[in-house]
């Protein structure tokens, strides 16, 4: 009999590891507060506030596998209110029905960091947003430790994609130079960051479902193209696009005296450390397990561009 794997979340994310368990021949539910406009043939919906606790376990009942996806709105009170809470109905869930869970992660709980980053570097209590994620890593870590859950979390830097709107190399990027228009950036051009390709997420959480279970009670990082600077990513989908790569970017000094007016950038400003120094992931720990053979740039970004036309 075909496991069950309930995916929390049908964002960018959601939406590609639904794909790739029903390729793999899994049952797949998906739980979240509104039905999605288009569901895959083979998926089911069952409505769900991961905010609620009897909610969540309704609706992870009978699941042998538990994804969870979800985002909340880009703002720090909200993720130090929700993060938390979120996290123990999702422990809550997993307790209750055994289910082999995997968490979609980012890695804001690491903080300010001047190398690449790694799976066992300390948690921050720096900022709101990173240090929500932290108190979240510690109730999972905790429950996994004391035995009362199989869990997993795999851990992605910004991510990009076809269709991936939300993102920055979605619409201020790429969709921009789809429509003739400048792309915008909310960071440097030319600083070297690690990007993640969004089927790339979904085929690691796969590879980890399929592991044996000592793969499990500790954190992941998934494989990343070689790291380049923004510029080289948008000038590669300009060139697919076959457009001028106009391209502009926003200095971060900008950031908190503009967010005075724009509430969205002055969560952005908490968050530069990601963007005033290179930012790279190490991600040797699961290339040396699993496969290190992420989606090369030169795959993703044309695709991705074209996805905007």
């Amino acid at each position: 009999m075909s496991k069950l794997v309930v995916v929390f979340g049908y964002g960018a994310v959601g939406r590609a590891s639904v794909v790739q368990l029903l390729q793999a021949g899994r049952n797949v539910r998906v739980a979240q507060r509104t039905r999605p406009t288009e569901l895959p043939a083979g998926a089911s919906f069952q409505a769900c506030d991961v905010l609620d606790a009897d909610a969540v376990i309704a609706a992870a009942s009978g699941a042998d596998e538990i994804l969870f996806a979800v985002g909340f709105p880009y703002v720090g009170k909200t993720w130090a209110r929700a993060w938390p809470q979120a996290m123990r109905n999702l422990l809550a869930a997993a307790e209750a029905t055994g289910a082999r869970t995997v968490f979609i992660d980012n890695l804001y709980m690491y903080g300010p960091q001047r190398e690449a980053l790694r799976e066992d570097m300390p948690l921050t209590t720096y900022g709101a947003k990173p240090a929500a994620r932290a108190v979240a890593t510690r109730l999972w870590q905790a429950a996994a430790e004391a035995g009362r859950v199989k869990f997993a979390a795999l851990r992605a830097p910004d991510f990009y994609g076809p269709g991936v709107g939300l993102s920055h190399l979605g619409e201020i990027a790429f969709g921009a130079l789809a429509k003739g228009k400048a792309a915008t950036l909310l960071a440097p051009l030319d600083t070297p960051h690690d990007f993640a390709y969004v089927p790339d997420i979904a085929r690691a959480a796969l590879t980890l479902f399929d592991a044996p279970d000592d793969a499990f009670g500790q954190s992941w990082h998934v494989p990343c193209a070689p790291i380049q600077t923004p510029r080289a990513l948008l000038e590669l989908g300009a060139k697919i696009l076959q457009v001028k790569p106009r391209i502009s970017a926003l200095p971060l000094w900008s950031l908190r005296p503009m967010g005075a007016f724009v509430p969205f950038l002055r969560e952005i400003a908490e968050m530069k450390f990601q963007w005033d120094r290179p930012y790279a992931v190490d991600s040797r720990k699961f290339a040396r397990r699993f496969w290190s053979d992420p989606t090369r740039f030169e795959v993703g970004i044309p695709l991705t561009a074209l996805s905007f036309k």
